[in-house]
């Protein structure tokens, strides 16, 4: 059965959302952390590993589309 695209749509929207959501989970979990701190200079940069993140999100999200269009 076919789902009408507003269905297809909210159904990404919900699973960016949690990804998003574990991804702060994770950021805030890591600042409570009390261990050594790395120096900048050292540690990847935040907007890279983000867009990093979003991106292989993003084509889960594509391949996960295409797997139900396909059925």
């Amino acid at each position: 059965m076919a789902l009408p695209p507003v269905w297809s749509e909210m159904r990404a929207g919900i699973l960016l959302l949690s990804v998003l959501s574990l991804l702060s989970a994770r950021l805030v979990g890591a600042a409570q952390d009390s261990g050594t701190v790395i120096p900048a200079e050292s540690r990847p940069c935040v907007d890279c590993h983000a867009f990093e993140f979003m991106q292989r999100a993003l084509q889960d999200l594509k391949k996960t589309a295409y797997n139900l269009d396909t059925r």
